[in-house]
């Protein structure tokens, strides 16, 4: 993939269509960390006034959403997106969900069940950690989904997602692309530093020794899932720095495309001024 960083468009370079960048270049965008986090102060200051128009288009009445769907090998940096980049704006206006091993109660129903519970209301900015994906991520990898299951399932998935856009909500897809040399270094650093053991999980070294099998299965996915309402983009996320400018640009021309507007006042404004005129100070 051609560097570029001439105004394009970080949908168009990271869009999946082909073959997926080096998850340590810099295909779009700064190609430095100083650089990046510059940039990224800016990017925080456009993505927060694009979602202050989004919720309060909300409250107007307005149906629109945004649901930014992450997925990507264990330490890819699903956490650190949502602190780094969705921190940058009003909470209020987003919806989290960490999607994890079903429980029982979630295995009687639908693997879309869960989903649905967790999308988006009317302005909000929605944030998949995992999402529906994984139903058939694991599930293929594990040998518990055969090749007609699968494609049945890759149609369900595109069936939800057109719902979705035609109920207003426009899906981001994002895979975090990241090496197994990179994997490698950042779970050794959670098990040498105490302060990050905590995310440190056996099951991670299980999903390691399948890593071929897991990318052999998001290829699929792509070619599967990627279509114009929903495309996936392939985000390299070896360096944390370029991974969160990415994103955070992914978002804002999503927003800057939707232009979301605030709602006109059902009240005369001027007259609202008036009054405050000879509001005095409450003794």
């Amino acid at each position: 993939m051609v560097k570029k960083d001439d105004g394009s468009r970080v949908r168009d370079a990271l869009r999946v269509g082909g073959e997926l960048p080096d998850p340590g270049s810099a295909p779009v965008g700064p190609g430095k960390k100083a650089k990046a986090l510059d940039r990224l102060g800016g990017a925080g200051e456009r993505l927060s006034a694009l979602q202050e128009a989004l919720y309060a288009e909300g409250v107007g009445g307005g149906r629109r959403s945004v649901l930014l769907v992450l997925q990507g090998m264990d330490t890819s940096g699903k956490g650190g997106t949502v602190s780094h980049v969705l921190g940058l704006v009003n909470p209020m206006g987003v919806r989290y969900a960490g999607f994890k091993k079903p429980t029982p109660a979630e295995q009687r129903h639908h693997y879309l069940w869960r989903i649905r519970k967790q999308l988006p209301a009317p302005g909000q900015i929605g944030v998949f950690d995992r999402s529906h994906y994984e139903d058939i991520l694991v599930p293929r990898v594990s040998g518990l989904l055969t090749g007609p299951e699968r494609r049945r399932r890759y149609a369900e998935l595109n069936a939800f997602e057109e719902e979705l856009a035609e109920a207003g909500t426009t899906v981001v897809k994002v895979f975090l692309h990241i090496s197994p040399e990179e994997q490698l270094k950042r779970l050794k650093a959670r098990l040498v530093t105490p302060e990050k053991r905590w995310k440190y999980n056996p099951g991670d070294l299980d999903a390691r020794s399948h890593w071929a099998a897991y990318q052999d299965a998001y290829a699929d996915i792509f070619k599967r899932t990627s279509t114009e309402r929903a495309p996936w983009y392939a985000v390299p996320a070896d360096h944390k720095w370029y991974r969160n400018w990415a994103v955070a640009e992914l978002l804002i021309e999503t927003l800057a495309e939707l232009a979301p507007r605030f709602p006109e006042p059902d009240y005369d404004a001027d007259a609202e001024l008036a009054k405050l005129k000879g509001v005095g100070v409450p003794s």
